[in-house]
């Protein structure tokens, strides 16, 4: 097994680095603050081809292979999380669309996502359902040539910005099992009915809105119909997660990242009792577990990444990964503040930011208890 990275996964670690240093991290604190949309930010992002590398290289974008996206994401999150965001749910449906649209769908969406021209999300969670997918009561019912859709969707990344939305439905409420009832539109964004209800305040993940979205007899033509294939959603939607998880996954490690750099720069400066903590074994102990904890999450999350690009399912290898890196962002965190003491509480040190950045690692795209399960089910699957 080879851990070294090849020239161009190198050249794109490299150029979001710079990215990051350059445009990114001179105004982190400033536009989380205030509570800022960063459109400059964004605009760069389309410059650099970031919306595109999910997007296959036949319809205009990079079609990176796994390992080069986990590496764009660490090191975005290294300056800024939420900036990740913004194209990890638009990398997600992306890759939904390529994987299981028409050609027609791909043709008519994948360029302009590709370039940033459009961009999307996806929209699965509701307030009555989140980690129990087949809970959803948003229905869509066919009504000639075209599907009326009404239910509402809720923590919904880059909502005001979609277009279209991947939108889990009910197709056929009264399936059994209920899986086969279930199946994802494209709303676009002028659809009639379909509305931005509000946006949700969080404790961290500023940046993206992360939005309340109503379908009231939202007209969807049925040629919006993934894949032209009612009662497939949900498989549909699970598979395209796997990517998601990924991204999550590394995520993570650019956030533990982070905290061990800036737990090492702290540790080097401060002082105390006429030597710098450094030297005292309590923190170099602290800091020996943070460096050994994110390496293994990075080579945890390549392998997945590897094992995702070599099978379409990966379910497992992903879940693993995005399970372990979650937890060690969390935990390095919280040791990378103990570290800096009160400074670490202060909003004037960026460990603040990454302290609540990190739990929604341990949420999204599938909550770690969740995973366990999907973990061990597919542990025990294999054994038989």
């Amino acid at each position: 097994m080879n851990f070294d990275l090849d020239e161009q996964q190198q050249m794109y670690q490299q150029m979001t680095r710079d990215f990051v240093d350059r445009e990114i991290r001179p105004v982190v604190r400033q536009l989380e603050r205030e509570g800022t949309y960063p459109t400059d930010i964004v605009d760069a992002m389309k410059k650099l081809g970031f919306f595109g590398m999910t997007v296959p290289e036949a319809y205009g974008g990079l079609g990176l292979d796994t390992v080069s996206v986990a590496l764009v994401f660490e090191e975005l999150s290294r300056g800024w999380m939420g900036i990740a965001g913004i194209i990890g749910s638009h990398g997600l449906s992306c890759r939904l669309i390529s994987m299981y649209g028409t050609e027609e769908q791909r043709t008519r969406f994948l360029p302009d996502l590709a370039t940033g021209t459009r961009r999307s999300g996806i929209g699965l969670t509701e307030p009555v359902a989140g980690s129990d997918l087949q809970g959803i009561v948003t229905r869509a019912t066919l009504r000639g040539d075209t599907y009326v859709v009404n239910g509402s969707k809720t923590w919904i990344t880059n909502a005001r910005h979609a277009d279209p939305l991947p939108v889990l439905v009910k197709t056929d409420p009264m399936a059994e099992p209920r899986h086969r009832g279930m199946s994802v539109l494209l709303v676009e964004a002028d659809t009639t009915g379909f509305s931005i209800e509000r946006d949700l305040g969080k404790l961290g993940y500023k940046g993206p809105e992360t939005c309340e979205i109503i379908f009231d007899d939202a007209p969807v033509p049925a040629e919006n119909l993934l894949g032209s294939v009612e009662g497939r959603g949900l498989q549909q939607v699970l598979s395209a997660l796997e990517i998601g998880r990924i991204n999550v996954a590394a995520r993570s490690v650019g956030i533990a990242q982070e905290a061990l750099d800036l737990a090492l720069r702290y540790s080097t400066e401060r002082e105390a009792f006429g030597s710098p903590i450094a030297d005292f074994q309590a923190i170099q102990l602290k800091l020996a577990d943070l460096a050994t904890h994110v390496n293994a999450a990075r080579l945890m999350t390549w392998w997945a990444a590897t094992e995702l690009d070599k099978a379409s399912r990966s379910d497992v290898a992903t879940g693993m990964a995005k399970y372990f890196a979650s937890e060690v962002a969390i935990s390095s965190a919280l040791d990378a503040m103990r570290i800096h003491g009160a400074y670490g509480y202060s909003t004037e040190f960026d460990v603040e930011r990454l302290y609540r950045d990190a739990p929604l690692m341990a949420i999204g795209e599938g909550t770690n208890d969740i995973l366990r399960t999907v973990i061990a089910r597919g542990l025990l699957r294999e054994s038989r």
